[in-house]
């Protein structure tokens, strides 16, 4: 069974934007040759694939081709158990397991909830006034402290993040690194003409708009590969990368990924969906533009 990392509690909540740090809270010491040292401490290449070897696909996938990013975090990782072992958090209790005490030490670190001030939550309100469906400042205040406050505790931990980071001495096999690469071959996404020819195609269209960086996106590729294969002759699929074709990105106003875009049989917008859909939602949805 694959093991699911995870912190609860308020700062979890507070930090979910920052929260895949907290995914990889065992680090042991191992033998073999060193991917990387952290004051010291030896990150071996056995420890790397182990941990890897834990992490739930589509992620795993993403991290094989950006092994880089997943060694920072394991460094970042052993950055945190050794200021926490340093102040005091350690001595005695050694069963409880590394994931708990750094848990605990970064809960008393960020537990001083940020002020958010009347200003700040009126400006806010401002900027996404026309997005709120004519709700009231008063009405929207408390939602709004709390994204802002949430903002800032982020914010503060990023920062403390990097203050441990720069303070280090990290020393990266770059070499070894690299050799665990591993590229997958080439994602399949459509084009801009693509998407022209399918919305003159007398058929509906369903255009996913994202990028094989983002993780939600990842996700849905399989669903959507599914859906076409089911669908065929009565759908078009398409996927675009959005950093590949901004003008079309930009065509279409998308401002998160991933976003789904569906058209009638006549090429026109019906609606969209923003975020990850699962198939049995997706399929319910189709069937505003006649896909049963």
């Amino acid at each position: 069974m694959k093991r699911r990392y995870a912190i609860t509690g308020g700062v979890a909540l507070a930090l979910a934007a920052g929260a895949t740090l907290f995914y990889f809270f065992n680090f042991s010491k191992n033998t073999g040759q060193a991917l990387a040292t952290v004051n010291g401490e030896r990150i071996t290449i056995d420890h790397f694939l182990e941990e890897l070897a834990e992490i739930q696909e589509p992620t795993r996938s993403m991290f094989k081709e950006d092994p880089a990013k997943f060694l920072e975090m394991l460094i970042t990782k052993a950055l945190v158990f050794q200021e926490a072992t340093k102040q005091g958090i350690r001595p005695g209790r050694e069963d409880e397991g590394k994931e708990t005490i750094i848990q605990e030490f970064l809960e008393k670190k960020f537990s001083i909830p940020p002020a958010v001030s009347k200003e700040e939550v009126a400006a806010f309100y401002m900027l996404y006034k026309e997005r709120l469906e004519g709700k009231s400042l008063e009405e929207m205040a408390p939602m709004i402290e709390q994204i802002i406050r949430q903002q800032k505790l982020e914010e503060e931990y990023m920062g403390y993040l990097q203050q441990l980071r720069s303070n280090a001495a990290v020393e990266i096999n770059g070499e070894l690194l690299k050799s665990l690469e591993t590229r997958p071959a080439e994602m399949a996404t459509n084009t801009e003409e693509d998407v022209d020819k399918a919305l003159k195609s007398g058929r509906p269209v369903l255009v996913d708009f994202g990028s094989n960086s983002c993780l939600p996106c990842r996700q849905l590729r399989p669903i959507l590969q599914e859906i076409e294969k089911e669908q065929k002759g009565k759908l078009e699929v398409l996927v675009i990368d959005i950093y590949e074709h901004r003008s079309l990105a930009a065509r279409y106003r998308i401002q998160v990924m991933p976003t789904l875009v569906f058209f009638d049989s006549t090429g026109k917008e019906v609606f969209r969906r923003e975020g990850f859909m699962p198939k049995t939602a997706l399929m319910e949805e189709l069937k505003k533009v006649g896909i049963s």
